[in-house]
């Protein structure tokens, strides 16, 4: 029985808020959704699947392919179950691997321990049939097995992406506080921008916001910029499969006419940084770069797109007294230069907001990291409140 053609259940998780845009992913790959919830969806695929989803998904932290679920009352337990599984048919020699886990059991304290149970389960296998000790390390550069332990409920997968998939390989400078490459498509994802008008980052940092929607707009997508992949080091690995897939990558590449999409920061070295980024990702002849104050930034006038800031928010960066203002002139901005378009604030700081003056269309819940997050919606009128061209998904 080969795992590369064996369907079987699959997680592909994410990061807190972000499945109702990895679910719209991955049914867009052809994949029928059996269940959705907060970090993740579940489908039925074999290993060739996750290949796919590795190189297509925008969204997504780990596609996880289920090799056995039990029932475990201890690490023993985990022990018990897994020395018994044909690790030899898994793991090529001489083998390296890694495991990670998702813990909550009474019994356990520290993860840590539980880790080492399956580790010492799947060294004993190997060296019991192989007669040599495979090696392991933190390392997500060879095969990585993941651990799924809720009270009683264990699960135990080859984790086929190794490295999070949230970062997609081409921000080599990443800048102050970025937002994580998945994060940013998400936040896209969420807005009514149609891919063909106009696209405003004012405050732009590393660039990554404008950098996603050219990849969106294009069709690119993260498997171009990344060499490595853990299902790479399973036992009986043929590049074939996953050749045909970059191949596809560079096929579905499309050209938009026009497209405007324009990124600003007052700092040079964030714009010097972005465009280094851009380089990188191959759209900085897509991206129209520029040094200025937020508020000077060129906003093309009855294009009908979208402008979207992710300004400081008080947590980690800026004094929030100081912020208060730049809110407010964020709202000045929208109102005087940004007619026609809708606007979109990213911010962990709901009193900031405040400042901005002006009621949003819609608040939509995000967490960048451990901050709980709202994307805010502003519906921009031309002139005398007349409707704006709604730039529709």
């Amino acid at each position: 029985m080969s795992l590369y053609t064996t369907p079987a259940a699959v997680i592909v998780t994410c990061h807190k808020l972000l499945a109702p845009y990895l679910e719209e992913e991955v049914k867009s790959l052809g994949f029928t959704i059996k269940d959705r919830f907060v970090t993740g969806v579940r489908i039925n695929a074999t290993i060739n699947d996750c290949i796919k989803l590795n190189l297509n998904l925008r969204c997504a932290s780990q596609v996880l392919y289920s090799l056995q679920a039990f029932q475990a009352r201890d690490a023993d337990s985990i022990y018990q179950h897994m020395v018994s599984y044909p690790w030899e048919h898994i793991l090529p020699k001489p083998g390296y691997f890694t495991i990670t886990s998702n813990v909550n059991n009474p019994t356990i304290n520290n993860s840590m321990f539980a880790n080492l149970r399956l580790k010492d389960a799947i060294v004993d296998r190997l060296r019991e049939k192989r007669g040599s000790r495979p090696s392991t390390g933190s390392d997500l550069t060879g095969t990585v097995i993941n651990l799924f332990w809720k009270n009683e409920d264990a699960e135990v997968f080859i984790d086929t992406s190794g490295e999070s998939l949230a970062k997609h390989g081409y921000r080599k400078i990443p800048g102050l506080a970025p937002m994580l490459e998945g994060l940013a498509a998400a936040t896209i994802y969420a807005t009514r921008w149609n891919k063909t008008s106009p696209f405003i980052n004012p405050m732009c940092g590393s660039g990554t916001l404008a950098i996603e929607a050219a990849l969106m707009a294009t069709n690119r997508t993260p498997g171009l910029y990344r060499a490595n992949y853990a299902f790479m080091h399973l036992m009986g690995y043929d590049d074939t499969v996953y050749e045909q897939e970059k191949a596809l990558l560079q096929q579905q590449i499309k050209t938009v006419a026009n497209l405007k999409i324009i990124a600003t920061d007052l700092s040079p070295k964030a714009i010097e940084n972005a465009r280094k980024n851009a380089i990188a990702a191959g759209v900085e002849s897509m991206i129209d770069f520029a040094v200025c104050d937020f508020a000077l930034t060129n906003v093309p006038q009855d294009a009908a797109g979208i402008m979207m800031v992710n300004p400081e928010y008080g947590e980690r960066l800026g004094d929030e007294t100081e912020l208060e203002e730049t809110y407010a002139r964020i709202g000045d901005f929208m109102k005087q230069k940004c007619g026609g378009y809708f606007g979109y604030v990213f911010t962990g700081n709901l009193d900031l907001a405040k400042k901005i003056g002006l009621k949003a269309k819609r608040r939509i819940e995000f967490y960048n990291s451990t901050i709980d997050c709202r994307l805010l919606e502003y519906e921009l009128y031309s002139g005398s409140k007349r409707q704006p061209k709604e730039a529709t998904t």
